[in-house]
Formats: C-alpha cells, sequence, structure tokens
C-alpha cells in the first residue's frame, strides 16, 4: 500500500466533494489502485468557520506556507477558484515540485500554457481535467483516446446553470429572471450570476478544449462570448414552433481561414442531439475525420461530479507525478483565429404594419448578400395603422460582418421600431 499526501487550496462546494470521495471511497481506491489518499492539509480563510464536514485536528490552516512548506505533501488540489491569487499559488506549488490537481477554468485558459512549462521544468505535472465539463472527462479524451483524430469541430453546452435555465424558460414557460432566481435557490447559480449568464464560464472551458482539439493556442480574448441575458420567452417560443431548442452554445471550428470559436444562445435542430440535453447536464459533440461523430453527455457542475473528477485527477498523478501536462502539445498562436465565420440566423424585429416594409427589409438583406430561408409575420394589422406587429427571419448561411452591417442598414428602416434579437443558427 502507498500512502499519498495531499493538500487542499480552499474548501467550497468542490473541495468538500472531493473530501467525501476519498473518505467514503477510500477502501475502494485502495483495493483497485493499492493507494491511501491522505488528505494532511486544507487551506481556508477562516479556520474558527462552521463546516458541513468535521475535519481532524491540525488539518485546516489559515498559513498558505504550512503546505508550500511540507515536502510530504506530494499532490495539491486547488478549489480556490478565480485567476487569483489562486495562480500564484498554483506557480508556488509547482516550483516546489508538487503536481498541482485543479478544476479553475480560468487559470488554465489564460495561463495554462506557462503552467506546464512551469511543471515540466520542475518535474511535476499539472492536471485540470475538472476544469472543462465535470465529471465528463472529455479533456483525457480528446488528448488519450482521440490522438490518432483530425478533429474539426467541437461543439458543446459545458455550462450546467445556463442550461437549466433555458430549460426551465422552454418546458415551464418562465421568464429569464424566474428561471434564474430558480437555479441560485438551488445553488446552480451564484449570487452574483455572470460568469455564468454572461458566457464566461463556457468562453474558459472553449479556449481549453479547442486548444487541445486543435493543439494551437486559442487565446480567452480571440472567442467571440454573447450570454443569455438577452433570450426572451417569446424567442424560446418561436424556437419551438420552427422546430429548435435555444442553447447558449460553445464552438469551434478548424477551417481554411484558421479557426473560429464562439460562445453564444444558439438554436439548434430539434434533432440534433444536444438539443434533447436538459437541465444541468452537459454534453460535447466532437467531429474527426476517423471516429466521425461522437458525443459525450454527464453532469457537468456540482461537488460530486465535480470532485470525481478531481480525485481521478489525483490518482492519475499518484502513479505518473509527470503526466498530465496535455497543452504541452499546444503551439503558441499558429494559427490564425478568424472573426468571420458563416452561420444562419433567426432575426426577430417589430415593425409597423404598413405596405412594403418587407420590400424595404429584405432589400437590406439583399445588399449585404444575405439570403433569406424563412420569413414569418405574427399577427395583423389593417396595413394602414400605427400597430406595430414581430417580423421573424431565418437566413441561409451568410457571412457574420455581411450580417451586422445588413442590421445597421434595418435599424435605419423608419417603419422598423426594433431589432429584438439576433441569434445564430446552427443546421
Amino acid at each position: 500500500m502507498e500512502r499519498v499526501n495531499i493538500a487542499f487550496l480552499g474548501f467550497g462546494t468542490v473541495g468538500t466533494g472531493a473530501y467525501k470521495i476519498i473518505c467514503n471511497n477510500g477502501d475502494t481506491i485502495l483495493n483497485s489502485d493499492g493507494i491511501r489518499l491522505n488528505v494532511v492539509k486544507v487551506l481556508v480563510g477562516n479556520i474558527h468557520k462552521k463546516r458541513s464536514i468535521c475535519l481532524p485536528e491540525g488539518v485546516l490552516t489559515d498559513r498558505f506556507e504550512d503546505i508550500i512548506e511540507d515536502d510530504s505533501i506530494r499532490i495539491v488540489a486547488e478549489f480556490i477558484g478565480g485567476e487569483y491569487p489562486a495562480k500564484n499559488y498554483i506557480e508556488q506549488c509547482l516550483r516546489k515540485g508538487k503536481t498541482v490537481v485543479t478544476a479553475n477554468k480560468e487559470v488554465i485558459a489564460k495561463h495554462g500554457l506557462y503552467l506546464t512549462k512551469l511543471a515540466k521544468e520542475h518535474g511535476c505535472g499539472l492536471l485540470f481535467e475538472a476544469s472543462s465539463v465535470g465529471a465528463v472527462p472529455v479533456i483525457r479524451i480528446i488528448r488519450e483516446s482521440l490522438q490518432a483524430n483530425k478533429i474539426s469541430k467541437i461543439m458543446g453546452i459545458i455550462n450546467g446553470t445556463t442550461n437549466y435555465i433555458l430549460t426551465k424558460m422552454a418546458e415551464e414557460d418562465l421568464s429569464f429572471e424566474t428561471a434564474l432566481q430558480q437555479a441560485q435557490d438551488l445553488g446552480y447559480a451564484e449570487p452574483d450570476p455572470t460568469a455564468d449568464v454572461e458566457g464566461y464560464d463556457a468562453l474558459y472551458k472553449l479556449s481549453i478544449l479547442s486548444s487541445l482539439a486543435f493543439q494551437t493556442q486559442v487565446r480567452v480574448e480571440d472567442i467571440y462570448r454573447e450570454g443569455i441575458t438577452k433570450i426572451s420567452k417569446e424567442d424560446i417560443q418561436y424556437a419551438k414552433e420552427l422546430g429548435y431548442a435555444v442553447k447558449l452554445a460553445a464552438i469551434a471550428k478548424k477551417t481554411e481561414d484558421g479557426i473560429e470559436a464562439r460562445v453564444h444562445p444558439t438554436f439548434i435542430p430539434e434533432k440534433h442531439p444536444l438539443a434533447s440535453v436538459r437541465d444541468s447536464f452537459n454534453a460535447v459533440f466532437i467531429n474527426g475525420d476517423a471516429i466521425g461523430e461522437m458525443m459525450f453527455y454527464g453532469q457537468g457542475a456540482g461537488d460530486m461530479p465535480t470532485g470525481s473528477a478531481i480525485v481521478s485527477d489525483i490518482l492519475h498523478a499518484c502513479q505518473n507525478p509527470c503526466g498530465g501536462n496535455f497543452l504541452d502539445v499546444v503551439k503558441s498562436n499558429s494559427i490564425r483565429v478568424t472573426d468571420n465565420w458563416k452561420t444562419a440566423f433567426f432575426i426577430r424585429m417589430t415593425v409597423m404594419d404598413k405596405p412594403a416594409v418587407l420590400h424595404a427589409i429584405s432589400g437590406c438583406f439583399a445588399r449585404h448578400n444575405v439570403s433569406l430561408w424563412t420569413v414569418v409575420q405574427k399577427g395583423s394589422g389593417d396595413g394602414h395603422s400605427k400597430k406595430t406587429v414581430p417580423l421573424i427571419f431565418i437566413t441561409h448561411e451568410a457571412e457574420e460582418r455581411e450580417m451586422r452591417a445588413a442590421l445597421e442598414d434595418i435599424a435605419n428602416v423608419k417603419e422598423v421600431t426594433e431589432i429584438n434579437c439576433c441569434i445564430r443558427v446552427e443546421k
């Protein structure tokens, strides 16, 4: 039997989940791997705070030095979250030759290449399976199971909070605000939900996954991001009527022009496997030249699912202390990241019910090479009143820049009172 001493940085939801798994499944781990995991230090801000789990005396500490200066600690699991001070703590641990396991997607997305190089220089590892899709081991799948493939596309639902909100809006006809409050009451969303609902969480995850899949750095600042705060019940209902589900999709494609990477609300056809991913579940859809299409599905967040990924990485680190440096294959900015992709669009606008308004709008689209696939007018007037009606368009594929230019022109059509939304469509 091998005893491995571990330290935790932070003891919030995920840290507590990982600790429960180590305690509850310790004998199972021992029987299968011959390893006894021993959590000897847990760094917290307040050692006197009441906690749901009672730790052995002497384990809690508010001094990082108690961990960094203890040579018996081989592996450090970071649960602090956010960029700082987590990045500084991880860096110091690696410089001491301690392997680090983390679920911190922001640190890995922004500093992963540097930290991986640092780990290699000091003969230790940096593992981050839990940083992307919780319990779904998609990082290890990309790097170890699909390494013989040329991956051309990743599309995923990789934020459980927004997927829960959009599910409730679709199935229970809730407003965004009501669904968000419900998610907060259940603990899916933080008191400040910005990272989730504005797409930052999915942005960091997509940066990691696409960098690994394409073996080139896809920087956070090169990824287009748009959250779900402007999605209305009306948009959800129109999507259902037209045969789509609305999801916050993370999409990365390798094209002749480079790499396109984007996070935004998306109309996904109801027949697509991702359309059926409900509540807080996550899924990643991968296209490779050898495998064709594959989808990986599971719990994407929460104490136990993410804790499971953390403990799995800890066990990998026990068996291969220098392993897990998956970002070592990633080249720095070797391929251009494009910001002018082609996709179809759903546009909803409010217009005066007057003759020739559709002709004027169609002309704006035509001038910018945007071809219309479907046009729907909801409601009707007498054609001469001041009544407004919703007008809905779904386009064929068009360039992003052309669509933006067309919408600028349409906004200047006097009969158009509001462009309510523009949502991209994946077919």
